[in-house]
């Protein structure tokens, strides 16, 4: 008889939002965000020392807790990533070009 891999969570199916983006280079897994997100759109990575698993994308209310309480949010590891009808757009006067933030 095979073994059976364990899985522990399957996130959601692909979704055109990614609202909190890591960075695995810099986060150092100490799976905080996952502890102060009030709607449980992450959990810890079953693998130490790697950034959280966002499981619940579409769940996200962008609320920023998680980018907050994160002790290496200077250097990188965890932003939020609006959608883009939800960012800031204007317009310098001057010259006409539009920005977004």
């Amino acid at each position: 008889m095979a073994k059976k891999k364990t899985q522990y969570a399957t996130p959601n199916p692909p979704a055109p939002n990614r609202p909190v983006l890591f960075d695995p280079n810099t986060c150092d897994g100490c799976n905080l965000c996952v502890n102060v997100c009030p709607m449980d759109v992450l959990i810890p990575n079953p693998e130490k020392r790697k950034p959280p698993i966002v499981l619940y994308p579409d769940e996200c209310y962008y609320c920023g807790p998680c980018v907050f309480y994160c002790h290496k949010k200077e250097e990188g590891a965890i932003r939020l990533n609006h959608p883009l009808v939800s960012r800031v757009r204007w317009k310098r006067k001057v010259t006409g070009e539009h920005f977004r933030v």
